[in-house]
């Protein structure tokens, strides 16, 4: 399609008919009649030239500002355009030109992706984010699959540039990302060594939790709190959260104190509660977990009888493993139903509740919190406060422990190790698991990554800093980061514009949201402190405590696991640290810290498509602008208007202002529910409008300012069209540009795991319903409707 169009754009440069067919000169006779006619006519033929020129201008004029014309603009004919052009004829739908872009922009936007990209057997879902992160992972696996690239081989843009002591830090940094790739990629020794590395951990559970013949069937006692806290910190020091989750973060009415805060595991077992209310998924779950029993005792005799008496699993031949299978799914619907809702697990106004250690301690009697927040903490900081985030699960999980077999509780906090592990083994035994969880997702039951993706994720979790370095070397450019601030900067300046045209907010309320915008702090790219990743001697301080070797993969995750929680749990009795990152640099996402008032943008997210600086930058600012203004209006969505301008969770709105932002977020909820997906029994399930009233409020925001900021971009410096795309005008092409990066598919199962979970409504909902609250796209395609559905800035 990009070939035949590119064709039909230099076949209108040619003439309307050959020469063969175009009209022979008269003869002098007629000539010279025509002149004499003309002469005795001049008043009615310069009257009736007059009014010719006047409708052939008038013509033009219109011509050239119709929707798909741009004045005088020259066509890109770059490498990088004609790349950029056909990436988006390519997703385009074939019958792009038929269809009415106000009621189905995502169709005539994405049609085309969905015939090219097929989801491969491991996969749920996929969108052009998808195809970017698949794209770093392939660059990260030449740089892992590659010698140190000596100093011939370096870019301007790198670290490696040094003196020799600090280019053989540099080395020594990527030997260590080698060894732990090579580790992961080591699948025979991975293989041989079978389940005996989980073994090992699961032991260490069994020796401080153990089951004996006396308390068999038989709830615990208060003289096994201790070893039930000593279990769970073990847990927690392996980042696995059993029955309560602690951690260490900024206080959001103090932004600069960092605290301790309490809640319910990330994860009860399956992937969300509501699917506790599915009796087939939850019946699948407990076959499951039954055959898993089953399988992960030791092979041997003398192993096997050893486990049996440390555990409540004893003899799993007379059908334990079903009554313990039918138990602990019974525990989990428990602990499941006393959990807040994903959307009160994101309400800030609901999970900040500070209290005293003493006061939290006594909500939970069988765990001693206070004993666990004590053993995870710096030996010179003593806790006395935190935020506990459910008071009410807290309360609800001492009945249900209180109620609960010990030998039960204890194959639950085996199970709860075998799932955070699993995916670091390669044993038969654990394959009823990993077929279990690809159905629940769509996926072929058998299917796995390749496993050069899974080693490239597996470095990145642990040694991500380092591979950044090495990222950003081959795909940022200083020009990239200069272009990428400019963007957000123009965001910012362009959403004040916006504030200060709001009628629903008072004008001391709009004064203070200003100077938040003001403050907001910017980080695009990567980081320069803790750690900066193009200093080779910050980088190997920052990891000098995890131990890799290239031939310990199970223990190396290990390190890793117990690192990031040692680093959390280090900046207690500090300042927050306001130079780190939640991201590594190779990440395509970005997202907006409230307690920081910061917005970051990693380099991995500014690349092509959504990001280009040898592009026309409507295409630029459609897609990562687009981005940026989200990230931008986080500060002020449901959970962000909460924050004032120093990051502190505080009343600063008036309550005219509240009622005015009430009122207009109950347009998205709304809006949003009314979308669906079709349900496991074919019944739909509605877009959960709470859930996503953040990110949805988000993105009519950040398309909001993005568009102006470009208009007034445009203004100072217009832009070149894209060769092939002229049925579309530039306004339009930057809506195009939008929603292209929206462009997916998803299975069945994996749409319905995302709407119990995602915040983010599905990628199809998210260019329909923007498009939809978007008065500048109205008007860009001429839609006849022109006010927009939901509308806050």
């Amino acid at each position: 399609m990009g070939e035949s169009t590119l064709q039909d754009q230099d076949t209108e440069q040619t003439p309307l008919l050959p020469d063969s067919e175009r009209p022979q000169q008269s003869e002098p006779t007629a000539a010279k009649k025509a002149a004499r006619w003309v002469a005795q006519n001049a008043v009615t033929v310069f009257m009736s030239t007059l009014i010719l020129t006047l409708i052939l201008g008038l013509c033009l004029f219109f011509g050239l500002h119709a929707p798909s014309k741009t004045l005088n603009a020259k066509v890109c004919l770059t490498p990088a355009c004609v790349h950029a052009s056909s990436e988006i004829l390519y997703n385009l739908s074939p019958e792009y030109k038929n269809i009415d872009p106000c009621t189905n922009f995502e169709e005539l936007v994405c049609g085309g992706w969905d015939e090219r990209h097929d989801l491969r057997p491991d996969q749920g879902d996929a969108f052009t984010g998808t195809i970017m992160v698949e794209a770093s992972q392939m660059l990260l696996r030449h740089i892992l699959e590659a010698p140190y690239p000596d100093g011939s081989k370096h870019s301007s843009f790198s670290p490696a540039q040094l003196l020799a002591p600090l280019s053989s830090v540099d080395e020594q940094n990527f030997d260590k990302l080698r060894d732990a790739y090579d580790a992961c990629m080591d699948e025979d020794t991975i293989k041989k060594d079978g389940l005996k590395p989980l073994m090992e951990l699961l032991h260490q559970v069994v020796d401080l939790f153990p089951v004996t013949e006396s308390n068999l069937g038989k709830p615990i006692t208060s003289a096994d709190s201790k070893s039930l806290s000593e279990t769970l910190y073990l847990l927690l020091e392996y980042e696995i959260s059993a029955l309560v989750s602690v951690g260490a973060g900024a206080d959001d009415k103090d932004p600069d104190t960092v605290v301790v805060q309490a809640s319910q595991p990330y994860r009860i077992g399956l992937p969300a509660k509501d699917y506790y209310e599915d009796k087939a998924v939850v019946k699948t779950y407990q076959d499951m977990l039954e055959e898993t029993i089953e399988l992960i005792h030791p092979a041997n005799a003398a192993a096997h009888g050893t486990w049996m008496k440390s555990t409540g699993l004893r003899n799993t031949a007379t059908g334990d493993s079903k009554h313990y299978a039918k138990e602990v799914v019974e525990f989990e619907k428990k602990l499941s139903a006393a959990t807040p809702d994903a959307a009160d697990q994101n309400d800030v106004t609901k999970y900040y509740n500070p209290m005293s250690l003493e006061d939290a301690d006594k909500l939970t009697p069988q765990i001693h919190l206070a004993n666990i927040i004590n053993s995870l903490s710096p030996s010179n900081v003593k806790t006395e406060r935190l935020i506990v985030m459910s008071p009410s699960y807290m309360s609800n999980l001492t009945d249900i422990v209180s109620s609960t077999p010990k030998d039960v509780l204890q194959t639950y906090l085996l199970w709860k190790t075998v799932q955070k592990y699993a995916s670091v083994i390669e044993a038969d035994e654990l394959k009823p698991y990993s077929r279990f969880m690809n159905k629940l997702q769509g996926k072929d039951p058998e299917s796995t990554p390749e496993r050069w993706r899974t080693c490239v994720n597996h470095v990145d979790g642990g040694l991500g800093w380092i591979l950044s370095r090495f990222f950003v070397e081959k795909a940022f450019s200083e020009k990239a980061k200069i272009f990428g601030d400019q963007i957000v900067s123009d965001i910012k300046e362009m959403f004040i514009e916006k504030l200060k045209a709001t009628k629903w907010m008072d004008e001391s309320v709009i004064e203070l949201a200003i100077e938040k915008v003001h403050k907001i702090v910017q980080k695009i790219g990567y980081p320069t402190k803790s750690p900066n990743i193009m200093d080779p001697s910050s980088l190997h301080d920052y990891y000098q405590s995890v131990n890799i070797t290239p031939s310990t993969f199970f223990k190396n995750s290990l390190s890793m696991s117990k690192f990031d929680v040692a680093k959390e749990w280090s900046s207690l009795g500090k300042p927050v640290d306001r130079d780190e990152w939640g991201m590594t640099v190779p990440t395509v996402n970005a997202y907006y810290n409230p307690p920081g008032n910061e917005i970051v943008f990693p380099a991995g997210i500014m690349q092509f498509p959504v990001f280009d600086v040898e592009v026309p930058q409507y295409l630029s600012y459609g897609a990562f602008g687009s981005v940026s203004g989200h990230e931008l209006s986080h500060a002020f969505d449901s959970t962000g208007r909460h924050y004032d301008q120093n990051g502190n969770y505080t009343d600063w709105w008036t309550n005219s202002t509240v009622e005015g932002f009430t009122e207009r977020a109950e347009c998205f909820v709304d809006q949003y529910a009314k979308y669906t997906v079709p349900g496991p029994d074919e019944k739909p399930i509605h877009i959960n409008g709470k859930l996503t009233l953040g990110e949805n409020i988000a993105d009519a925001g950040g398309v909001s300012a993005a568009f102006a900021a470009w208009k007034k971009r445009t203004a100072e410096t217009p832009n070149e069209d894209l060769p092939g795309l002229d049925h579309f005008s530039q306004d339009q092409l930057f809506f195009v540009s939008y929603a292209n990066w929206w462009c997916g598919k998803s299975r069945k199962e994996t749409a319905i795991n995302r709407i119990y979970t995602d915040p983010h409504a599905p990628k199809w909902a998210r260019i329909l319903g923007t498009m939809a609250n978007s008065r500048d796209f109205a008007e860009s395609f001429q839609c006849k409707k022109k006010e927009p559905t939901c509308e806050l800035w």
